[in-house]
């Protein structure tokens, strides 16, 4: 499944593998001046490479390496000879997807796994003809994730490092002090436009950003209370989440609110 929108002059992708005539899980890639960001998973490169067929595309910057956000790199590489850039903790990944990210059922179920391809390691700014974008290292949702800012435009290209809505659980492999840390780096930008890898394009999104900031932080503070108290994980989960979501036995636990109160405790910074 595939949803285009234009906003001004970059170009919106959404994707999703559909059962049905529904869209599983989505993630978005954009494309402006020449620049694509992301290129979402396995599923839906047959749906997203007639979709660029009329656009130039030069560059692909990576904002992580998750599959959902690096599968059409491969065939737009050998297709078009494009350059591909991301972080060097990226690089790889992106040259040995199954060898160096294998992926558990739900995940091949959802985007599947990637083919090879080359990428080069981002440096402060990437260019285009009209755009220069700032690289920000924004951790946390992966340890390789980065988001792109336009100064001038005041776009932010957040990936997965903003999520819109409440945080009720976390992947194994995340840590929530890095993204809290991230969105804190990234509200410190005057952004007025916001482009996330959910693709919920939102306009003068700080105050929503603050919001998140300020939620994420009065959870960790009621987390590390109750942990003090002597709480077992289990139970913090319980009184301030309420049950597991679907998506914790669909994932096999790989996707909790029991992982995103282990991560509070597991991986608080010194200071916390």
């Amino acid at each position: 499944m595939i949803q285009i929108e234009r906003h001004g002059p970059v170009r919106k992708f959404r994707l999703a593998r559909s059962f049905g005539k529904k869209g599983l899980y989505f993630t978005t890639a954009y494309w402006v001046d020449g620049l694509l960001i992301d290129t979402g998973c396995r599923h839906t490169v047959p749906e997203l490479m007639p979709a660029l067929a009329t656009l130039p595309v030069g560059t692909i910057v990576n904002t992580h390496s998750h599959e959902d956000h690096i599968a059409g790199n491969a065939p737009l590489q050998a297709e078009r000879k494009v350059t591909i850039l991301a972080h060097p903790l990226a690089l790889p990944i992106l040259a040995d997807p199954r060898g160096k990210q294998p992926l558990n059922a739900y995940r091949k179920v959802m985007w599947g796994t990637p083919d090879p391809s080359r990428g080069k390691p981002l440096g402060e700014k990437i260019g285009t003809e009209h755009y220069t974008f700032l690289v920000i290292p924004t951790p946390g949702h992966s340890p390789d994730h980065i988001c792109l800012f336009e100064p001038e435009q005041g776009w932010l290209f957040t990936g997965d490092a903003y999520v819109g809505g409440r945080e009720k659980a976390l992947r194994v492999d995340y840590d929530i002090w890095g993204i809290l840390g991230s969105l804190k780096k990234l509200a410190q930008y005057p952004v007025r436009r916001l482009f996330p890898g959910s693709g919920t394009v939102r306009e003068n999104p700080l105050p929503e950003m603050l919001k998140k900031i300020t939620t994420l932080e009065e959870l960790a503070e009621k987390v590390l209370t109750l942990h003090r108290q002597g709480m077992p994980i289990h139970r913090i989960r319980r009184r301030l989440l309420g049950r597991e979501a679907l998506m914790t036995y669909l994932t096999f636990g790989h996707f909790s609110g029991y992982g995103l109160i282990r991560s509070f405790i597991v991986n608080q910074p010194a200071d916390a």
